[in-house]
């Protein structure tokens, strides 16, 4: 996991004390390698009270069929 909130290099659980803080540093975070998801669980439940998955996909636009875009670059 690797975000603003976690400490370098990038790790794999992290503990904090503090739900709110637990559910941000998640939320602004990102799997390495990307992928994976990311999960707030306290210890005293066990329960996911926060789930984040890779909602994002390489696009590969060669079979795009709207080149009004690119006109421009074509010359």
């Amino acid at each position: 996991m690797a975000g603003p909130f976690v400490p370098n290099p990038p790790v794999k659980d992290i503990v904090l004390h503090d739900r709110s803080l637990a559910v941000v540093a998640a939320a602004k975070s990102v799997t390495v390698p990307y992928g994976p998801e990311i999960r707030v669980i306290p210890t005293q439940t066990g329960e996911v009270i926060f789930r984040k998955t890779a909602a994002f996909a390489v696009s590969d636009n060669s079979d795009n069929s709207d080149n009004s875009d690119n006109s421009d670059l074509a010359s």
